[in-house]
């Protein structure tokens, strides 16, 4: 049993803590998260290892790990190929997923987040190691064949809870896209394809944010300071969006940019594998081999909107009205300043000035507000812990509880949220390990990690954010909360994002708690909850938050034009093979779905890391808005912390997992099933000024 302390009250045995002087009184964890932590070797206990694994308390315990699960998944495979049809089947097979996947989870995570290259290189073999064993099984006649006699007694399967059933459809669904149907030549060559495939993506992966390097003397002397220096050479690691500059951000556009032929390469043979495995599979394209089991169904049934487009032409033109009044000797709009210009417009029209917000943002009152939602909307808390020795990768990191009122422990969550140079530069949620009912009855616990690139607390205050760092991480957590409230029978339908080995929840509907988050996120009922001044108290002023409100549907259109013009060029990268270069087919797809001209000798698509976790599925970060609108708009609007909603919301969507058809759950939380033009409704009317939103008094 789990003793749940505050964590500004285990300050002991080597650590310390700042605490600022305010007059606020912050709960045990806003207090814990605008704390200045400084932990110190405690050489009197003992290296738990990270995440609690004994055996990886050093570098040589991947191999210990992952050979560990290969042995487990042998004998499993042996019992599978044994076991009578029935729910046992089923469960065994359930067993083999959780065994591999409890490996391959932590390892995706450790290769791209360990500060020590050590750590990432052998986390990165053992991804490798249990991919291919993964795409061995699929391939597995023998184990298809157990299930597949399952399915095949009517009998039997049809006296399965449809949980069950479902899980064991989807098994055999990861077999039939894997060919376990072909001749064994063309077995084996699905499974050269399949990890073939995983080597590419790694690379792919690595390379889209690995910088771009130019000879200083390239540059005007005065935008070297907004760069990394390197000898002789300026490195350009990023698009630098934000900088007010006009010629910073056209070279670093120009720079991050230009191509690197190896890297096209990679991402062409991607790219091509990709397509020979879905055709050699029985499919028309990836696309359509990627699509199946979605809320989309088929890449036919994606398309744009012709009213998106015209509301993006008065954004553009808007940009381009503002872009003249600060620099009329180069008023061209350029997709370098289409998120520069949109933030400008907004922090003029609206006065969002970031600075005038974020000493009501601490990262304490906003992880305050975090507890204080979910404990009104779920009865779960959030508790901060004190992490043990080795069990997290850098000192900057939390440790959270979460807990219900009446279940208790639902999982951890750990809070990496500081930034670092050794860490991915996007925000995103790692699930480390997946829940599911064990054999005695208890519950296996999920564990997730976020990752945030937040700036560190000074001397002189907490960590502050900015409005957009804090919809992120109020993002971030939802995807949390959505594995923690999860209760799911079988691991393999437990929630998770870009992971190859299992099903789990599908792409298109995993999105949507993350995207309900934000628009709690800027509700001023939410709000006022928990912005105060982190030195004075003082509750951020109700007008405040209806600029900030309002301001989020200024250039609104021209940022979902943006993600329609990704999603499309995502799907034709996936869909029929075409004789050209995927520069040639995104020159075509930026001409015709977003506005602004293509940029010569730049090839934005080799920094579009989504190809690879999103592959053919990047529109579902519209389907998910659009869904969360709907359930915003129909469930929350009126009513943000109402209990019986939260409850609700919990038990139509997310406590199943991918365990229920994704449109199934949206239609029990809707009262109806919502059809495409549901869909594109949802987004343009998120894109209507006149909407009625919580209007508030401007004077207030």
């Amino acid at each position: 049993m789990s003793v749940y302390r505050p964590l500004v009250c285990l300050f002991r045995h080597g650590t310390a803590a700042r605490a600022w002087r305010t007059l606020t009184t912050w709960s045990p964890v806003g207090a814990a998260f605008n704390a200045r932590v400084h932990r110190r070797l405690d050489i009197f206990h003992q290296n738990v290892g990270l995440f609690g694994v004994p055996e990886l308390s050093c570098v040589e315990g991947f191999e210990v790990v992952q050979d560990r699960a290969l042995q487990e998944t042998q004998q499993l495979v042996e019992e599978a190929c044994r076991c009578p049809p029935g729910v046992q089947t089923v469960e065994i097979f359930d067993k083999l997923s959780d065994s591999l996947c409890r490996v391959a989870d932590m390892a995706d995570f450790i290769k791209v987040a360990h500060p020590d290259p050590s750590y990432r290189e052998a986390a990165e073999r053992t991804c490798i190691n249990i991919g291919t064993m993964v795409e061995r099984l699929n391939t597995n006649v023998d184990l298809c064949k157990s299930l597949k006699d399952l399915l095949d007694n009517e009998e039997i399967f049809s006296k399965l809870d449809p949980e069950t059933r479902r899980v064991a459809e989807l098994f055999l669904f990861d077999f039939e896209i894997s060919g376990i149907h072909l001749d064994k030549k063309k077995r084996k060559e699905a499974v050269n394809l399949n990890v073939k495939l995983l080597d590419l993506s790694n690379q792919f992966l690595m390379s889209c944010h690995m910088p771009n390097r130019i000879e200083k003397r390239a540059l005007p002397e005065h935008i070297h300071q907004h760069f990394t220096k390197d000898g002789n050479y300026i490195q350009i690691g990023g698009l630098n969006a934000d900088a007010p500059d006009d010629l910073v951000r056209e070279v670093a556009y120009k720079v991050f940019l230009y191509p690197n032929e190896n890297v096209m390469h990679i991402l062409e043979e991607l790219l091509s594998c990709r397509d020979k495995l879905a055709r050699l599979v029985g499919y028309e394209s990836y696309a359509h081999r990627a699509l199946k089991g979605t809320m989309a169904k088929s890449p036919g049934r994606l398309y744009s909107s012709e009213i998106v487009s015209l509301l993006t032409e008065k954004d553009f033109e808007m940009m381009r009205e503002m872009k003249t009044k600060l620099n009329p000797r180069n008023p061209e709009l350029m997709p370098w300043d289409h998120p520069y210009f949109s933030g400008v417009i907004r922090a003029e029209r609206f006065n969002i000035e970031p600075s005038l917000y974020s000493p009501y943002f601490s990262l304490g009152a906003c992880m305050e507000g975090l507890n204080g939602l979910f404990t009104q909307l779920y009865g779960a808390s959030l508790l901060a812990e004190q992490p043990s020795v080795g069990e997290v990768w850098s000192e900057d990191v939390r440790k959270l509880a979460v807990v219900h009122e009446t279940e208790g422990l639902l999982g951890y969550i750990y809070c990496d949220f500081f930034y670092r140079p050794d860490k991915p530069h996007q925000d995103c949620h790692f699930t480390i390990r997946g829940g599911r009912q064990l054999e005695d009855g208890q519950y296996q616990l999920p564990i997730v990690v976020l990752m945030l690139n937040l700036p560190h607390p000074t001397r002189s205050a907490p960590t502050l954010l900015s409005p957009g760092m804090m919809e992120n991480l109020f993002h971030e957590m939802g995807h949390a909360m959505h594995s923690m409230l999860g209760r799911t029978r079988y691991q393999h339908v437990t929630v998770i994002l870009f992971l190859s080995l299992g099903t789990r929840c599908v792409t298109d509907f995993a999105e949507v708690p993350s995207i309900l988050m934000e628009y709690f996120a800027t509700d001023y009922r939410v709000i006022s909850q928990f912005a105060r001044h982190y030195q004075t108290g003082q509750p951020l002023p109700q007008s405040m938050v209806a600029r900030l409100c309002e301001s989020k549907k200024v250039c609104g259109a021209a940022d979902t034009q943006l993600q329609v013009f990704y999603a499309i060029m995502d799907q034709v990268y996936h869909g029929k093979p075409q004789n050209r270069s995927t520069t040639d087919i995104m020159i075509d797809m930026q001409k015709k779905y977003y506005g602004l001209p293509y940029v010569t000798n730049t090839a934005w698509q080799l920094r579009f890391s989504h190809l690879v976790g999103y592959g053919a599925k990047y529109y579902s970060y519209l389907m998910s808005r659009a869904v969360a609108s709907m359930v915003w708009k129909q469930c929350f609007y009126k009513d943000p912390l109402n209990r019986e909603t939260g409850e609700r919301y919990r038990r139509e969507m997310l406590a199943h997992g991918g365990g229920k058809e994704p449109m199934l759950m949206v239609e029990g939380m809707l009262q109806k099933r919502p059809s495409i033009e549901d869909f594109v409704n949802a987004l343009v009317s998120d894109l209507d000024p006149d909407f009625e939103t919580f209007i508030m008094d401007s004077e207030g």
